[in-house]
């Protein structure tokens, strides 16, 4: 099963490009900028991520993103991904960025858009990997703050495919940003909220219902209610999972929890991504092994897991099929 994960090629569609700043990336960016940040060494660091709920890990993130300061330094963070994307055999990526979490340190919004641009630019160059990029809203922050950032991001609409929603989410539910995601809609973005990973499954139907969402990021409280899993069912609405995550965050105890399994065999659109990989124990091969080792999961499981990314990515119908050809090449 190992091997049919390694080879198969795979798309991700959850990835905090912020989440996936390695320690010896903090620390070489700490120096170079000049940059106080809480820790000792790497392993003191990694000791650090231990958290007990999203909060706890949200605290050390923004501390973490800290680090990030120059066009360059936002170009090393992307191009460190795509190096694990190589390893990976992840050939399509959507990453998400938090714009708020650098414009409210002073850092300007072209800074950090053109940085990640340029190291996807390179990734199709050398690799062929494609990508987009989708700039989410903390929702811990207003939804004046969200309009700000949504005007902003206008001058550079051309690079940008999505809108999102992240960040602390008890309290802090979708209908909060209800206008500023139909002016998102209107401007032609594509639409992602992450909902349902702490909150209940009232926080699905608000992002599906008042924010007209083409995709649940997490989504995994959906199994709590029958008639929403069957509409998420009959609509074939995109969930992305991200199972270390979720343990990590203590949405389930432990793999065996994991009710990814229930989801797909229910019929659900479920794919597996890896979140905030640096500080959640993987990327996203790690993920379907972890899931292997600890769910019944067979491979065809794993082979629709991986199709699913493909067909619920925001690429046209034409690549989505050379894609999936190339998964059906690798089974052959």
């Amino acid at each position: 099963m190992i091997d049919l994960i390694k080879k198969l090629p795979k798309a991700e569609l959850h990835l905090h490009i912020e989440g996936s700043l390695e320690p010896e990336l903090m620390f070489r960016l700490a120096k170079k900028n000049n940059i106080d940040i809480p820790y000792k060494d790497i392993e003191d660091v990694r000791n650090a991520y231990n958290f007990t709920n999203l909060q706890t890990f949200l605290d050390i993130y923004y501390a973490g993103a800290n680090v990030l300061i120059t066009k360059d330094d936002f170009y090393d963070l992307t191009w460190e991904y795509i190096l694990k994307c190589v390893e990976d055999n992840v050939i399509h990526t959507e990453i998400f960025f938090d714009p708020q979490t650098h414009t409210a340190r002073g850092i300007a919004f072209e800074t950090v858009i053109t940085g990640i641009k340029e190291a996807l630019a390179d990734a199709k160059e050398r690799y062929g990997i494609t990508s987009g990029i989708i700039m989410c809203f903390l929702r811990h922050l207003s939804q004046q703050d969200a309009f700000d950032t949504l005007e902003e991001a206008m001058a550079f609409k051309e690079d940008i495919i999505g809108v999102g929603l992240d960040s602390s989410e008890l309290g802090n539910p979708p209908s909060k940003f209800t206008e500023v995601f139909e002016k998102a809609k209107e401007a032609g973005f594509k639409l992602v909220a992450h909902a349902g990973e702490e909150g209940d499954f009232s926080y699905i139907y608000e992002a599906l219902d008042l924010l007209g969402i083409d995709r649940i990021d997490h989504g995994v409280q959906s199994i709590h209610s029958d008639t929403l899993m069957q509409r998420l069912k009959e609509e074939q609405i995109p969930l992305t999972v991200c199972p270390n995550s979720n343990i990590e965050l203590k949405v389930f105890e432990d793999y065996k929890a994991h009710n990814i399994k229930e989801l797909l065999d229910y019929g659900l659109n479920v794919s597996v991504n890896s979140d905030d990989p640096a500080y959640f124990k993987g990327y996203i091969n790690q993920n379907f092994i972890n899931l292997c080792d600890n769910l019944p999961l067979t491979e065809n499981d794993i082979v629709t897991l991986v199709k699913n990314s493909f067909r619920s990515s925001f690429i046209d119908d034409d690549l989505k099929q050379a894609y999936l050809a190339k998964v059906d090449h690798v089974l052959q």
